[in-house]
């Protein structure tokens, strides 16, 4: 299935970022400031990895929710938790009428799942366990790590092009950089950085379908539910501003307008071809709701 071709595309991907770090260094040669970025850059992103919990809930106002509030959605976690063999996550409520789920946390000791009240409203509880499952999924495939990698070295490659500008361009022996070729650099090695960037984070999103339709064992649910957010999402699009656009990769659905050149700049894969892939798995698979019923 496409769940091992995923592994592999985004490590290819990983691999490609680093290689571009490598190319811009070796082209500039070793000067104090590219390590500075290197540095400053790891930092940074650091912060936000061992944050990213905290940040992500407070840019969608998510509250935690006890038990006695929400029943149903403890139970499901609880199962799908129990069946991946994890630790039970904590629990948010975002009083967003949006339709929306979002996992975050950098391991599964420190997991949280958050769910909008909107979500709660139009999904039956075979989709929301669908859903659920696949933001567990994020969590247990370590994509906050992964995003958080992506995110480091896109940031090394957008400061070290930004720092170019500033290094000595080579004297009278002109064997430095040339100019036209410094400003190409400097545009074209962040943009290149953020799409290769995106094009990790969709296909996390693929995979996350992929694993979580195999712990719910039941693909069709999470298309189900797809269907229905997409259609929500596109009623309630969210501003895209703050915060929220920094979380919106770990959303189940984009929660930002669409744009002109939306696919290359886009966060998720299209639902449409998400929606295909889970029905495909669900043939190859033979699954239907009827096995989970216990």
């Amino acid at each position: 299935m496409h769940s091992h071709h995923n592994g592999l595309k985004t490590a290819a991907l990983l691999g490609l970022l680093t290689a571009m770090i490598l190319a811009v260094g070796y082209w500039l040669g070793g000067s104090g400031g590219l390590v500075f970025a290197v540095f400053l850059s790891l930092a940074v992103n650091a912060g936000s990895y061992f944050f990213s919990d905290k940040i992500a809930l407070r840019a969608m106002r998510a509250q935690p929710v006890s038990e006695a509030e929400f029943p149903a959605l403890y139970a499901i976690v609880r199962e799908l938790a129990a069946e991946a063999g994890q630790p039970m996550p904590r629990l948010y409520v975002s009083p967003s009428m949006q339709p929306n789920a979002f996992a975050t946390g950098r391991n599964p000791r420190n997991a949280a799942v958050a769910v909008t009240v909107g979500i709660t409203r139009i999904l039956d509880r075979r989709e929301l366990r669908g859903v659920i499952g696949h933001e567990l999924s994020h969590v247990y495939n370590r994509d906050i790590l992964i995003s958080s990698v992506a995110a480091a070295l896109g940031g090394i490659i957008t400061m070290v092009a930004h720092l170019a500008i500033f290094l000595p361009l080579g004297g009278e022996d002109d064997d430095g950089p040339n100019p036209a070729a410094l400003l190409m650099m400097l545009i074209l090695g962040p943009l290149a950085a953020s799409i290769i960037q995106l094009a990790i984070s969709r296909n996390r999103e693929y995979q996350a379908d992929a694993s979580g339709a195999t712990l719910t064992r039941d693909p069709l649910a999470l298309a189900s539910a797809l269907q229905k957010i997409h259609y929500g999402a596109q009623q309630l699009p969210l501003p895209a501003e703050g915060q929220l656009a920094t979380s919106a990769h770990l959303m189940i659905a984009n929660p930002l307008r669409r744009g002109g050149m939306a696919g290359l700049f886009s966060t998720h894969p299209p639902m449409e071809e998400r929606i295909r892939r889970l029905h495909q798995l669900a043939a190859v698979t033979g699954t239907g709701p009827v096995q989970h019923l216990r």
